[in-house]
Parts: structure tokens; C-alpha cells; sequence
């Protein structure tokens, strides 16, 4: 029996999955159950197979853009696939006992951009919830993602979905939000739910991160520290019998889940979401997306819980190109004995073209993937502007705060100035409308730009719009800043340089020292324990008005900026000062969209947007 601290040679065949028997009457493919490497002995032998971060990814993708042979990932396929592990679970060779399988999700099941953006136009249900219900989950854990639309658009994906899915978060009090805390009181939202496989109890309980009020948008939603509720949760489990306890959580980050274990007692197994992380063990298949990637990890990890126990902890990629499939022996008394390396591991979804590839599944085909692409055709056929300049979109890269590649979260870039200078613009037009100043100054915050690509000179359709401007956050003015909170809001957006509060900045050109104190933020609970002095000089419509980090303008000055909602909330731990501000009914995605015809008269010139931008931002050496 391997333990499962083990991580042995797995078979290197890549024969993982079974093929299904074809239609009744026609010729099927003889085919041998999968086999474990040795026998191996458990009362209960239950396969998870699991994924996180799906992010809306329902479209197939080919690495070789002229041979659909190449194809991988896209929900299609992940449905088939998925039909074809549970099935597997029912006939591995060598593990004597009861068998069982359940399907679960870490979170962040979709994600603003086109294809989220044809769910919206569709209505509910959404293409999200119909590949939710298509993969048939068990259980589903809730992420920040979910949040980025507010509460309500949560809503509506929940009640698009299966009623026989739950959705499980043990940190988050939704007594706030009138549709979510009806959804709660109706069962589809719950701290944990008890699964029935063969006979078997298996307690499932899900965590969402406590960054969320920093990250998303929940509105009242409150998130309670997560080592408390979860305990709580699985005492209350045990206490009623159940001994095998599996946690779903979007932590942002599989070390997360680590640190976590050693907090809680009675978890058997951990299941992580947020991180994109892949986890593989030597002979595992990687996708054709992950060519030449080196995994963060062996699939599965371990931890040590507060009761000694060791843990499995897995996660997979995103985007819907893997399927984690981690098989686990259970005692009599519900202990952890033995998870089989040959059975266990990222089982990758591909095409035909491979041999270990799938066919898509006809109806999901049908009711999902071909309206969508219809959809996003549609917006690829919509040219807006011509631009003579490749537009540097990409995160960017950094080693501690070293810039290593350029991108939206450590530096100023053509495409960064294009965004922001679409909102301040659109701001300004609809100002008066609003009954608001106009405002001199405009900021879009790096992680909102979300295409993470260089776009190369030529045609920018709507689609382009969309992946870069995915969110529906909302063009919004906050007026008569002093001095004292515009400075503050310059040190947050170059507080953490390679961090999505990284900002683009319009109507403004600033200096900053990166070898000074910078202000520092708890990530979680937003607390500021350094107010930071790394802003030096400052110039509005080219007039100083900060000079070695020292206010120079005119007494009684004051500006009014531009930004959208999800930062003037608090988003990135952005902190305005006192007063509300407006929003102007507009989504920023729809101000990128206005400025390139009307603006800018649908054309992006090397002049205005120089690549690597215009000294708007100035890192001092």
C-alpha cells in the first residue's frame, strides 16, 4: 500500500482514460479498466475529480491555429471527458472495496470578458450555469470572480444552475444581499453539505478568501475569518457522524491552503482554487497550453493538520484544460490510507489528435459552445480604430520589485494610458450631464485591464474591448480631492509594484523613488501601517503641485478624478478620503469603445501612444 506522503513513477503510458462503448449495435473498442500499480486494499475508495478557475474559458483553443487536430481545453470537451472518469471510477483494477466519485469545483466558475459578456447578453440561465449543470457537480465552492458583477449577477447564475448543485462557503454572511440570503434559505447556499456515495457520508465545507471586500465587488456581503467557520463546520460534521470531511476553498493561492491545515482538525482532504497552479507528478500529460511549463508542485502536495493528520492538498489549472483526479483509500474509521499515484494526477483535456484525446459532447456543442462563438464572431467583426502601435497590455513580470517584462502592474504602457485616457474622456462628457465637475484627472487600476497581451498594430474590434475592459464596473467622478488624498491614492498605486493596484494614470505625470519607504497595506483587511513617501513630483494639466513629495500648488487647491467604481469602493485598497462619489452610468469597457470612435476618431497614432508610453510615469533610479 503506498502512503500518501508517496509520490512514485506514475504509468508512463497515458492511458488514463477509458473509452466509452459506442451506440448500441455498432462496433466497440475492447478496452481494460484502469489499474492501479499494485493491488491495494481500503474499506472505501472514492475518486474526486475536481477543477477551479474555469473563468468563463467555455471555447476549445488550438495550438496550432491551421489544424483542428491541435484542439484543447473548452467546456465540450471537459463534459465528455468528465463522463469518462466517473465512469473509470466504477472499474479500477486492484483496489479491493467500495468504490464511489463525486465532481467538485474550487471556484471562480466565470469571468468578465466576451464570453461572459454572452452570457449577459443571453439572460439567465447563463452559458456558465448550462456548463455547471453539464458537468454535474456535486458541490461548488464560491470564489471572487463570482463577486465581480455584485451579488445579484451571483444570483443569477446560481439560479441558472441545477437546484440539485450546491454552493457551499462556510466565511460568508449573505444576510445582507436579499437574493443571495433567499437562495441560502432555500439550500442552495450553505456552510457545508453531506454527500451519500455507496453508502458513505462524505462532508463537504467551502471557504471563500477574505480578500474578497479588496479584490471584488460583494457589497453587503460580510466575510468572517476562515479558519473559525471552517472548524466550526467540521465539528458540527463529525459531531453528527461524518468521517470523511474534503474542504473546497478559493484562497487565491495553494499555499494558502497549506498554511491553513495546520489550523484545522478532522480535514481529510483539501482542495484549493485561485492560484492557477498546476500540480504534476512525473509521467502526467501536460496540456499543449502548458508546453515547456514546470509544474509548481507534485500532484498531490501534503500538509500537516492541527490533529497530525497528513493531508492531500491538489488544485489545478484553470480554464478548463485539466480535470484533477485524486483517488483516496478511507478505513473503516474514515483515516486516509493510501492514494494510488498511477490513478492520481491532472488529466488534461485535448482533441482527437491525441491519443489520449475526447470527443466534444454533441449537446453541449449545440447548447453552449455554438452560440457563444457566434456571439464573439460577431464582435471580432466590429472594427472600431486602426492602431499604428502594438498596445503592451501584458501584467508584466517582476522579481521582488525588479521590472523584469513591462506590463500594466509595474509600469506605465501605451495601452494603460489608452484605458485611462478613454475614462478621464468620458467623464468629462457626461460631467455636466451628471451635474458633477468636470474632472482634470483620470486612473484606471492596472488589474483591471485584464487581455494580458500585447495587441499588435492594426485593426481593434469591439471583442478586443472586451478582453481588455472585462469587467462592468462604471465610469465614476469623486470630486474636490485635497492635495493629502490625491497623494495618498498616488503612494497606493505604487505601493506594491507587480500588484493589481498598479495605476495608469491621465491628465497627470508623476515621479516616484522606489529605493523610499513605500506605504504598506495589509491585503486583507486593507489596515495601513506605513503611509509611504515614495511620490517626489507631481504635475496636473502641467502644473507642479507636488515637489519632492511636498505640496507646491496654490492654497485651497482641490481636483476632481475619474476612476471607476470598483476602485473608488475600495477595490485594491484604494482609499479616497471622506465623501461619496458619482457614478455616470457608463461601463468603462463601453468608454474604451466611445473613445476610439468618437474620441479618437478611430485612429490610435504612434504619436499619442508611443510603445512604453509617454513619461506619464516616472520610476527614479
Amino acid at each position: 500500500m503506498t502512503p500518501i506522503a508517496s509520490h512514485a513513477t506514475r504509468d508512463r503510458s497515458g492511458r488514463l482514460l477509458l473509452v466509452l462503448a459506442l451506440v448500441a449495435g455498432l462496433l466497440a473498442a475492447a478496452v481494460s479498466p484502469v489499474s492501479a500499480a499494485k493491488p491495494q486494499k481500503a474499506d472505501f475508495w472514492l475518486t474526486i475529480l475536481h477543477n477551479n478557475d474555469g473563468e468563463s474559458k467555455l471555447l476549445e483553443v488550438l495550438a496550432d491555429p491551421a489544424d483542428p487536430a491541435t484542439a484543447y481545453a473548452g467546456i465540450s470537451r471537459f463534459v465528455a471527458l468528465m463522463g469518462q472518469l466517473r465512469d473509470d471510477a466504477r472499474h479500477y483494477r486492484g483496489l479491493a472495496g467500495k468504490h464511489g466519485a463525486i465532481t467538485l469545483s474550487s471556484g471562480d466558475n466565470y469571468l468578465a470578458g466576451a464570453e461572459f459578456a454572452a452570457s449577459l447578453e443571453h439572460g439567465v440561465p447563463f452559458y456558465d450555469s448550462l456548463a455547471a449543470s453539464a458537468i454535474g457537480y456535486d458541490a461548488m465552492a464560491i470564489g471572487n470572480h463570482e463577486f465581480d458583477f455584485g451579488p445579484d449577477t451571483l444570483a443569477d447564475y446560481i439560479s441558472g444552475i441545477d437546484p440539485r448543485i450546491p454552493f457551499v462557503s462556510a466565511n460568508l454572511d449573505l444576510s445582507g444581499e436579499p437574493r443571495l440570503a433567499a437562495l441560502a434559505a432555500a439550500g442552495r447556499i450553505v456552510p457545508s453539505i453531506v454527500i451519500k456515495e455507496k453508502g458513505e457520508q462524505i462532508g463537504i465545507v467551502g471557504a471563500t478568501t477574505p480578500q474578497l471586500p479588496n479584490i471584488s465587488s460583494p457589497r453587503n456581503v460580510i466575510v468572517n475569518e476562515v479558519a473559525p467557520a471552517v472548524q466550526a463546520e467540521v465539528d458540527r460534521l463529525t459531531a453528527t457522524g461524518v468521517n470523511k470531511i474534503i474542504l473546497i476553498s478559493h484562497l487565491q493561492d495553494v499555499n494558502e491552503d497549506l498554511d491553513l491545515a495546520g489550523s484545522l482538525k478532522g480535514v481529510d482532504v483539501m482542495i484549493a482554487g485561485g492560484g492557477d497552479e498546476l500540480l504534476a507528478s512525473e509521467g502526467d500529460l501536460l496540456s499543449p497550453g502548458d508546453a515547456g511549463t514546470t509544474p509548481a508542485g507534485s500532484y498531490p502536495l501534503t500538509a500537516t493538520g492541527g490533529d497530525g493528520a497528513t493531508i492531500p492538498v491538489v488544485t489545478t489549472a484553470g480554464n478548463y484544460k485539466y480535470i484533477g483526479r485524486l483517488v483516496v483509500g478511507f478505513d473503516r474509521d474514515g483515516r486516509v490510507t493510501a492514494i494510488p499515484d498511477a490513478l492520481s494526477g491532472p488529466v488534461r483535456v485535448v482533441g482527437e489528435g491525441y491519443p489520449d484525446g475526447v470527443a466534444p459532447d454533441p449537446a453541449v456543442e449545440a447548447s453552449i459552445v455554438a452560440p457563444v462563438t457566434q456571439f464573439i464572431a460577431e464582435l471580432a467583426a466590429n472594427v472600431l480604430a486602426q492602431s499604428e502601435v502594438p498596445l503592451n497590455g501584458l501584467r508584466g513580470s517582476v522579481a521582488g520589485e525588479t521590472i523584469l517584462t513591462p506590463g500594466v502592474r509595474n509600469s506605465e504602457t501605451n495601452l494603460g494610458n489608452l484605458t485611462a485616457d478613454s475614462l478621464l474622456w468620458q467623464a468629462q462628457q457626461l460631467a455636466g450631464e451628471f451635474g458633477v465637475d468636470s474632472p482634470q484627472v483620470g486612473m484606471q487600476n492596472g488589474g483591471g485591464i485584464r487581455n494580458d497581451s500585447v495587441i499588435p498594430a492594426g485593426s481593434i474590434t469591439e471583442l478586443n474591448t472586451f478582453q481588455i475592459l472585462a469587467f462592468t464596473n462604471f465610469v465614476s467622478v469623486k470630486e474636490d480631492m485635497t492635495p493629502e488624498q490625491l497623494k495618498v491614492v498616488l503612494e497606493t498605486s505604487v505601493s506594491a509594484i507587480g500588484n493589481g493596484r498598479f495605476g495608469q494614470w491621465a491628465g497627470l505625470t508623476f515621479t516616484y523613488d522606489l529605493a523610499a519607504e513605500a506605504r504598506v497595506i495589509d491585503g486583507d483587511t486593507c489596515v495601513v501601517s506605513t503611509a509611504g513617501d515614495r511620490v517626489q513630483d507631481v504635475f496636473v494639466g502641467g502644473v507642479q503641485v507636488f515637489d519632492d513629495g511636498v505640496f507646491v500648488g496654490p492654497a485651497g487647491w482641490t481636483v476632481d478624478l475619474a476612476t471607476n467604481d470598483f476602485t473608488f469602493r475600495g477595490g485594491d485598497c484604494y482609499d479616497f478620503g471622506p465623501g461619496g462619489f458619482t457614478t455616470l452610468g457608463t461601463t468603462y469597457q463601453q468608454a474604451l469603445v466611445n473613445y476610439l470612435v468618437d474620441g479618437l476618431g478611430g485612429a490610435i497614432t504612434a504619436a499619442d501612444y508611443p510603445v512604453g508610453g509617454e513619461g506619464r510615469i516616472t520610476q527614479l533610479p
